[in-house]
């Protein structure tokens, strides 16, 4: 039973977490936030513009890499005007529905562009150990069926997660560790038993992210081996140079989230300044770094930035 101090659920909310002793520092500190954030909004809609207007890009992997780019803009849309409206206008309460959906968005994305990652590993093998096969095995109808699956996979594997929480009572502190709402963030602040929401969420963690990290790793391990298969050296760095924006998206997307999940896991001890920088990282991070990465190794793209300035 809920105890008589319970937060009723119409009513609860939660505080954003703030930096002790830098309270008065949060105006400048969100210029670097609102920076970033205004270039992963101009790279991912440069890139998602390019990619539509020329025909030369209209392939499977540029059609992911359209995929990647609007999962950043509604990933990093959906957290950091919030975080913004902390930092500058000092709205530090969340509302419990709004906490919910947010963390729904942020989960459920994130599994989604990890699913787009995996199809694009899967893209480069094909188009490394069976280039003859490529255009026959990855069509455009097959791109968006994979593009509609990521979405119904991520929506279903985290929907429960704000269902579990919904019931409970919230009666302890409602102080969060970061300037948004995450899983375990909100489940550790409930005065009930939280396992079920603890195994489910670990569960849905390890079969959509730890999956795909490791049906990522095998398609590299088997693309390594074709490259290192070709007779010169020459060969070898030029097929595997078309792999390197790849590695670089999956770098940029994987190493902030298990730095999160290491915070959250063992890191109960850090100052609050580390938890805050890991989540701003998380969200924002692979959001700027995707459309440089690949505006960086795609010819094409290059030079149609070059063209648009």
């Amino acid at each position: 039973m809920p105890s008589p101090n319970s937060s009723d659920l119409s009513s609860s909310s939660f505080i954003l977490a703030s930096i002790p002793g830098l309270e008065g520092a949060h105006f400048w500190m969100a210029i670097p936030l609102c920076s970033l954030y205004i270039v992963a909004i101009a790279g991912n809609c440069a890139v998602l513009f390019i990619v539509k207007t020329e025909p030369s890009l209209h392939a499977p992997m540029y059609f992911f890499l359209c995929m990647l780019a609007a999962i950043d803009l509604a990933l990093s849309t959906s957290t950091v005007p919030r975080v913004l409206s902390f930092y500058w206008f000092n709205t530090k309460e969340i509302s419990f529905g709004a906490c919910l959906v947010q963390m729904f968005l942020i989960h459920s994305l994130s599994a989604i562009e990890s699913t787009v990652l995996l199809a694009m590993a899967v893209d480069r093998y094909v188009a490394i150990c069976h280039p003859l096969r490529h255009a026959a095995i990855l069509t455009n109808a097959l791109t968006a069926k994979i593009g509609l699956a990521a979405m119904a996979r991520g929506v279903l594997f985290f929907l429960p997660l704000p269902l579990l929480l919904l019931p409970l009572p919230f009666c302890n502190s409602r102080v969060l560790s970061h300037s948004f709402c995450l899983h375990q963030d909100v489940m550790n602040l409930a005065c009930a038993n939280t396992t079920p929401s603890v195994v489910y969420g670990l569960t849905a963690i390890l079969l959509v992210m730890g999956l795909d990290a490791l049906l990522i790793c095998i398609s590299y391990a088997l693309i390594l081996r074709a490259v290192l298969q070709l007779a010169s050296w020459k060969e070898r760095v030029r097929a595997f140079s078309t792999c390197v924006a790849h590695v670089g998206v999956v770098l940029a997307f994987y190493v902030p989230l298990i730095g999160l999940s290491v915070v959250h896991r063992f890191g109960k001890g850090l100052a609050p300044l580390v938890r805050v920088t890991m989540g701003n990282v998380y969200i924002l991070v692979p959001a700027v770094l995707n459309p440089i990465i690949y505006g960086v190794r795609t010819k094409q793209i290059q030079r149609r930035i070059l063209s648009l300035i």
